[in-house]
């Protein structure tokens, strides 16, 4: 059998930009207006300075409004909620996005809760998921549904096919299973403490790992054919690679699934990196934008 053809994430997010790029020259050519995300970062999370600002240079580059507003690590948390409430009130901002994790003394929960449903671009907020998981007009979480973007641009039609979500939570796993249902696929949730996982894998025609397990699913869970969505972002110590200056070990990233074996197997598969995450801000852009033309009562473009 052959190896596994790979699901280039970065080259289908290319292509999604473009698109949104080009519903935001024709929002502002007919409407005048520029659909405009405003992210809060609170705190020094390296990670988290990295993302942001990476989502800042996209937007910008689709020609969007951006702005990006930086708060202390000791900010409190009534600070964060009353800025909420100012950027939910203001009109020009369409797509609101608080940058997770955020600091101990700041309830996640309280803080999304507080943020306007329609300008969710995240699709966290709980009224959001209640409409994902009823069918209505939500915007979706953004991993999860570029995850459902390369599975149909790869597979085409769905309907019938079983899927594996490994992982439960709220930002992935969930919605996942949600999208993967409205898709008309048999859909399981399994997770670490799952019975015979293995097995349930070996089923699976559409495996989506996302347990946060550095490597956990080797080649033989793998049904021969099936389609590997690699959701997981795992640093791992490289030896191979050498060391850095001061002695420590370099890293590398790894997704949840043994590529090397996996590969073998699979039919398809998302590598890590370059598989999922590059679809993640894709998707935030692609939902501030539409999320801009509900809250001014236009069609939804295609996107």
């Amino acid at each position: 059998m052959s190896e596994a053809q790979i699901i280039d994430g970065k080259a289908f997010a290319a292509r999604l930009r473009e698109r949104v790029a080009a519903a935001v020259a024709k929002i502002k050519d007919q409407h005048g207006f520029t659909p405009s995300l405003t992210v809060v970062l609170v705190g020094e999370d390296p990670a988290s300075q990295v993302y942001v600002r990476n989502k800042g240079k996209q937007t910008e580059e689709a020609g969007m409004g951006t702005d990006t507003i930086r708060l202390d690590a000791d900010t409190p948390e009534q600070d964060v909620l009353d800025l909420i409430e100012k950027l939910n009130n203001d009109d020009s901002v369409h797509g609101i996005l608080v940058q997770l994790p955020v600091p101990d003394q700041i309830d996640e929960a309280k803080v999304i809760a507080a943020i306007n449903p329609d300008k969710d671009v995240d699709g966290f907020h709980v009224v959001n998921v209640g409409r994902l998981w009823t069918g209505a007009e939500a915007p979706v979480p953004c991993t999860p549904f570029g995850c459902l973007q390369m599975l149909k641009e790869t597979l085409g039609d769905l309907t019938g096919k079983r899927a594996l979500v490994l992982g439960r939570s709220n930002i992935v796993g969930k919605p996942m299973a949600a999208l993967l249902l409205a898709e008309h696929c048999t859909v399981t949730i399994a997770h670490s403490r799952t019975v015979d996982l293995a097995e349930r894998c070996r089923e699976s025609d559409i495996l989506v790992a996302a347990v946060g397990r550095p490597e956990m699913v080797p080649g033989d869970w793998i049904k021969p054919g099936a389609t590997v969505i690699d959701v997981g972002i795992n640093r791992i110590e490289a030896p191979e690679k050498g060391t850095n200056e001061d002695g420590s070990p370099k890293m590398k990233l790894v997704g949840d699934v043994d590529f090397a074996s996996a590969k073998q197997v699979a039919g398809h598969i998302t590598p890590v990196p370059g598989g999922v995450g590059p679809m993640t801000i894709a998707n935030l852009l692609r939902n501030t934008v539409i999320a801009a033309c509900r809250q001014k009562g236009l069609e939804d473009p295609d996107l």
